[in-house]
């Protein structure tokens, strides 16, 4: 007799921050592999863009509102999800916003963004995670970012509320330990999505020099959102039995021809 359950075989899904990016690229990866999945974010418009091409592709999936600064906006999100699709069997939490402010920016500022990245997570876990403990099985991944672990500057609140995420999933990894319920994180390196495509140019100029002033920028790979949609489609999908606690995702360095190599060019 095997020591646990195999997945149902209808296992619906909720990715938030859907509309773009890994979101957008993780609703297209589950949903190829039969799950049914309830798209997430603000911009409702390419949510059903995105679902249509889903369905269009014999795939299921609905598209709903939610905006995670807005606890009511976030249940009727998962009662919607639900209703649609029935009980949630994984949650992809990775809808982020980060702004180029440091660490003496407006509060207001600070705030908002902690909402989004952090405290959402929270409240959509509150709706969603007790009925996967009641029914002893779930997966739970929240999508985090390398700053967590490698702080940098002009990012004040989007490290802090990663940061505090991941030390949030983890502590949540402990309390569902031997329910049934699997939690992990995903921690993504530099990655090409449309975050900080609203920073102005001087901004974008004072951010880059003060990473290289700091030594964060090795080389100018970064990861395309499909990449980072297979290693959290990987983190669900293992067979129940084993965890993958914490998966890190980097891109590789462009490679560099002989010559440079051996001229020893960055």
């Amino acid at each position: 007799m095997p020591r646990f359950d195999p997945h149902p075989d209808r296992r619906p899904a909720i990715v938030t921050g859907a509309s773009s990016g890994i979101g957008a690229a993780t609703a297209l990866a589950l949903a190829a592999a039969g799950h049914p999945v309830a798209l997430g974010a603000r911009r409702v418009e390419r949510l059903e863009d995105l679902a249509a091409k889903i369905v269009a592709d014999g795939g299921e999936a609905i598209a709903v509102a939610l905006d995670l600064t807005d606890d009511e906006s976030i249940r009727g999100f998962v009662r919607r999800a639900e209703d649609g699709l029935g009980p949630t069997e994984v949650l992809v939490s990775n809808a982020g916003d980060v702004q180029p402010i440091t660490t003496l920016a407006d509060p207001g500022e600070f705030a908002r963004q902690m909402q989004v990245n952090l405290l959402g997570a929270q409240a959509l876990v509150h709706e969603v995670v007790p009925a996967m403990v009641q029914r002893r099985r779930g997966d739970v991944v929240f999508v985090t970012s390398e700053v967590a672990q490698t702080p940098r500057t002009h990012m004040a609140a989007y490290v802090a509320s990663k940061a505090g995420l991941e030390g949030f999933a983890g502590a949540m990894a402990m309390e569902c330990e031997g329910t049934g319920v699997r939690v992990g994180i995903v921690r993504p390196g530099p990655s090409a999505t449309e975050q900080g495509s609203t920073w102005s140019a001087e901004a974008i100029d004072e951010v880059v020099a003060s990473w290289r002033h700091w030594g964060l920028l090795r080389h100018d790979g970064s990861l395309r959102p499909a990449e980072m949609a297979q290693a959290i489609l990987s983190m669900v999908s293992v067979p129940r039995g084993t965890r993958y606690a914490v998966l890190e995702v980097q891109p590789e360095a462009p490679v560099r021809s002989a010559e440079a190599q051996q001229e020893g060019e960055p």
